[in-house]
């Protein structure tokens, strides 16, 4: 019986699980980390350490077993027997009388009013032989009588006292007694101590071997059998693993931290990006619609006019053709690049401003008198597209076609303190005073395109022309484009 597998596709799906099962983890303990104070994760920390401090003296990371090992014989001390008696000395026969002629017992009778030696008092009676010392004291008178030779020949020896009644055959027999007694006991001494020699040269002998045995089990590779309590400890790992444990967090804190903050940066920069980006795509959509409203009814004005002059007054008409082709071949690549939002030079604006001028002129005749004011130097500077054509066709609809008598218009430009400064000066009705007046979405998209390219560094103000009309002057920070055309 095959037992069940798994499908051979089903360990990459349950992986790339896990996996990002493991990084939310990660990413939600990082964003913790983040959230805590530095002191809560110090005290955190120590916690976590008395902790595993406890833990690993506790089961199951600390028991005790009980177990049975076989361990090697090792030789025993033994404990070294005492030496062996001497033998004993062979007694010595009783000596011969010395140089002196003095034997080692006299056996004297007693002298009437003879002062006693010190020594031992041997009696020998009808009651046998009696030893014992002397304690009588000789008195002072005997001892002066006493000789001195007596004296100091009894003081070596053993005076033995006979009663009268005691012959010299009765003394002999019971000395001769004596020394038998005292031969066997010194024989029977002798004896002893030989079977006690004997005794411990038997008792070394068997330690002897018994110590060959041992070590012949020894080399042999012999054990016993021991039985022991140990202690096992596996849980030391637990603090080196909390320490680690406590300095990856730490570094995930600082680390992730930095992450967090770059990522809610870029996200607010992506977010203002867009932002930007759709207000500028609004804004260009409402050029790009203000302009559509304006180029057709301008279109349209204007060859309505070339085709009344080609009756009236022919070359008129053909320099107002002129004036249309140089203004569609000059605004074509300004709106295409005014719907990018990029930039261009101001001389190319001017190549725009002058045909339309001309073409006013044609068909407001002498009412509209107008003038450029730009010096050269100033034709490459840096300006956004468009914007000062919408200052002029606000300036002409608004301002001076609503006037009976028409009036003027200047465009003037001049850097002041490093700004540029394009001005649209016109004489005629004012700001918001003809009937034609519109609700100021042309100026409000303007602002707002300059707040987009230059932020706050762009301005558009709006003035009273003296003594009647407006002046509208847009200031940009001043930057030369290279390869523009002069």
């Amino acid at each position: 019986m095959n037992s069940p597998t798994s499908p051979p596709g089903l360990w990459g799906p349950r992986w790339q699980a896990f996996k990002a099962g493991a990084l939310r983890a990660f990413h939600r303990y990082a964003s913790w980390l983040v959230s805590i104070s530095w002191k809560r994760f110090i005290l955190l920390s120590l916690l976590l350490l008395i902790i595993a401090g406890i833990a690993q003296s506790l089961p199951p990371f600390n028991y005790t077993v009980t177990e049975t090992v076989d361990e090697p014989l090792e030789l025993p001390e033994l404990p070294e027997l005492p030496p062996a008696p001497d033998k004993p000395e062979t007694p010595t026969p009783p000596k011969a009388p010395g140089a002196d002629g003095k034997p080692l017992i006299r056996i004297e009778k007693p002298h009437p009013g003879a002062s006693e030696p010190d020594g031992l008092d041997i009696s020998i009676d009808e009651r046998g032989i009696r030893i014992r010392p002397h304690q009588a004291p000789a008195a002072p008178a005997q001892a002066a009588s006493q000789p001195a030779s007596a004296a100091g020949s009894d003081a070596s020896g053993i005076t033995i006292e006979l009663p009268d009644s005691a012959t010299r055959e009765v003394v002999q027999g019971a000395i001769d007694d004596v020394r038998d007694a005292v031969h066997d006991a010194v024989q029977a001494r002798r004896d002893a101590s030989q079977a006690a020699r004997d005794a411990q040269e038997t008792a070394r002998q068997a330690m002897e071997e018994a110590r060959s045995v041992i070590r012949e089990a020894i080399r042999n590779g012999a054990t016993r059998k021991v039985t022991r309590k140990r202690v096992v400890h596996w849980g030391e790992f637990l603090t080196d693993l909390a320490m680690i444990w406590i300095i990856a967090s730490a570094i995930v804190k600082m680390v992730y931290k930095g992450r967090i903050q770059a990522e809610v940066k870029a996200a607010q920069a992506t977010e203002t990006a867009e932002s930007e980006s759709l207000k500028r795509q609004v804004v260009e959509a409402r050029m790009a619609a203000m302009q559509a409203q304006v180029e057709p009814h301008f279109l349209f004005n204007t060859l309505a006019s070339i085709d009344h002059l080609i009756e009236t007054d022919p070359p008129r008409a053909s320099q107002m053709q002129k004036n249309l082709i140089a203004l569609l071949r000059a605004s074509m690549p300004t709106m295409r690049e005014a719907s990018s939002g990029g930039v261009r030079d101001l001389g190319r604006e001017l190549d725009v401003i002058r045909p339309y001028l001309e073409i006013l002129k044609v068909r407001m005749e002498e009412r509209l008198s107008t003038e450029i004011e730009v010096p050269e130097g100033l034709n490459s500077a840096e300006f956004p597209p468009m914007m000062i054509q919408s200052l002029v066709e606000n300036a002409i609809k608004h301002g001076l076609e609503p006037k009976a008598e028409g009036g003027s218009l200047k465009i003037r430009a001049e850097v002041l303190h490093g700004k540029l400064a394009v001005s649209v000066a016109d004489t005629g009705m004012g700001f918001g005073k003809a009937a034609t007046a519109g609700t100021g979405v042309g100026l409000a998209n303007i602002r707002e395109r300059l707040k987009l390219l230059y932020g706050g560094k762009a301005t558009v103000t709006v003035a009273e022309n003296r003594p009647t009309g407006t002046i509208v002057t847009i200031t940009v920070p001043y930057k030369s484009i290279e390869g523009a055309s002069a």
